[in-house]
């Protein structure tokens, strides 16, 4: 009931800070059916600040008009409730409502009761989830200041932990963004994608770039851009500091110098480095200043990408170690035999635009052509009088012969890398007919391995149109007749509809390696 003892003889609460009105308020109901009540507690409350925030209060007037307000609204600081109002437990009511229907952990909720006998103060904090309970008697002005203060605050530190909670959420998930980047330019769009996120930018530039260290073996530094979106998009193919705008540049030196992320009034630069040494840097322009959460959220997704970035530097490193390995071991097959090493190049573009037509996905594609220029491999065994005879090879010269397929398919299969597992298929059948009528196991139609079948296909279009010691270079038009009376036969029809149909990107490819 209203009650002007309600709050006793003290002077208003006067507050030191700035009266200007701030941006934002604390949002504050009063639930109670005295109106009284709500006129007296906007009077003391009329000048109350925290934080720099004022207040704004909101008002209902029964236990069911507050349930609605606390529904419509999820940034309600505080709510004052009364226990009796429409009926004598309406206040436990919407505290139980607020707390396990509408599932708020954050609003703070204090009982005041002017009955404390109808609702002692020891059950009700052990019964209901709330925050404090005050006899309306003792609530003088000052001992209200003092609740609204500790109150708040305690709000605002829920908030905050939340917030920080959120933001850890936000850097997981654009970290596992980040990590499942393929390669370096998925990883750069990534990366200006996930701060975008972050910091909840917009239009705003954004540029990456990255550099590593001097090499001590090598000597020099390299300098990359990986991505760059707005204003920064004609820089993407810069390969030195000497290309990006001065301010930019004199911020990447600044911050490589200082080892640390540098922030500016309209922009930020991101240093990231990473324990073996190479450097990353990232320009981000923004509108409003990032937030102290928001640079602890960037520095905690810098390192991060650091680390990704590091690790896909280093697997683009060995996959390209790789595919140069196995060309240069396919073409020193290929120069053995006295043929050109641009052979296995075209078999493996040939072979990758098959396996994309007839619809496998790019990586299985793009595994199809680092391997396809190891199909011949097994010809290292093959003695030089028989692999490089002009003429036509006698019953048991072609025995030997056939034996590269399985003599490669052994050599290749001994490793545990995919690249060289799907070689030691291609290997082992690229000489496998479709009428099962090839060697060396003599399988049939789809026994075959896809990628078997592709190499057959593009390995015979290509040897076909190049000079070999046994034979002059046929001409297109005569490759073209083959391939269609062998279609069903010796490859797989379907293949070689593909091939047919993309006959000009095929040609083109060979325009692309002569030998």
């Amino acid at each position: 009931m209203a009650d002007d003892s309600l709050f006793a003889d003290d002077d208003l609460f006067a507050d030191g800070e700035s009266s200007r009105v701030p941006d934002h308020t604390w949002r504050v109901l009063i639930a109670d059916d005295e109106p009284d009540v709500h006129r007296i507690t906007r009077m003391v409350l009329s000048g109350f600040q925290f934080d720099g925030r004022r207040l704004e209060l909101l008002s209902a007037y029964s236990g069911e008009e507050a349930c609605q307000i606390m529904a419509q609204n999820n940034d309600i600081a505080m709510i004052l409730l009364d226990v009796v109002m429409e009926d004598d437990h309406a206040g436990l009511n919407t505290a139980r409502y607020i707390r396990e229907e509408l599932r708020n952990r954050y609003t703070r909720i204090v009982l005041r009761t002017g009955q404390p006998g109808q609702a002692p103060e020891h059950e009700v904090i052990r019964t209901y989830d709330i925050n404090d309970y005050k006899d309306k008697t003792e609530l003088t002005t000052t001992k209200l200041n003092t609740l609204m203060y500790a109150t708040l605050r305690s709000y605002r530190d829920i908030c905050v932990l939340n917030e920080h909670r959120r933001g850890l959420e936000r850097v997981i998930r654009a970290s596992a963004k980040v990590l499942s980047a393929g390669a370096i330019s998925q990883f750069a769009s990534a990366v200006l994608s996930q701060v975008t996120n972050l910091l909840g930018l917009e239009q705003s530039a954004l540029y990456c770039s990255s550099t590593n260290q001097n090499d001590t073996l090598i000597g020099h530094k390299r300098f990359r851009v990986l991505a760059a979106t707005g204003e920064m998009q004609e820089l993407t193919d810069v390969e030195s500091f000497d290309g990006i705008p001065e301010h930019v540049r004199e911020g990447f030196e600044r911050a490589m110098q200082m080892q640390e992320s540098q922030y500016y009034d309209n922009h930020y630069i991101g240093y990231f480095a990473s324990e073996r040494g190479s450097e990353s840097l990232l320009y981000v322009t923004y509108h409003n200043a990032p937030s102290e959460l928001d640079k602890q959220l960037l520095e905690i997704y810098a390192t991060n990408v650091a680390i990704t970035y590091e690790n896909l530097l280093m697997r683009e490193e060995i996959i390209e170690t790789q595919r140069e390995l196995v060309y240069m071991l396919g073409e020193a097959v290929e120069k053995r035999s006295k043929e050109t090493g641009a052979h296995v190049k075209r078999v493996a573009q040939i072979a990758r635009l098959l396996a994309i037509k007839y619809g496998l996905l790019e990586a299985e594609a793009e595994l199809i052509k680092l391997a396809s220029p190891l199909h011949d491999v097994g010809k290292i065994a093959i003695p030089d009088h028989i692999l490089n005879k002009p003429g036509k090879h006698d019953a048991n010269e072609w025995d030997t012969m056939k034996t590269h397929a399985q003599i490669g398919a052994e050599i290749l299969s001994k490793s545990d890398r995919r690249i060289l597992q799907l070689a030691a298929i291609i290997a082992g059948q690229h000489h496998e007919r479709w009428d099962g009528t090839g060697y060396p196991r003599g399988l049939k139609g789809e026994q075959i391995h896809i990628a078997g079948r592709i190499t057959a296909l593009a390995d015979v279009f290509d040897a076909l149109g190049s000079k070999r010691c046994y034979k002059e270079p046929w001409s297109d038009d005569e490759i073209i007749e083959h391939v269609k009376a062998q279609s069903g036969t010796q490859f797989d029809p379907k293949l070689v509809e593909i091939l047919l149909a993309n006959l000009d990107e095929v040609l083109s490819i060979r325009k692309r390696f002569p030998d």
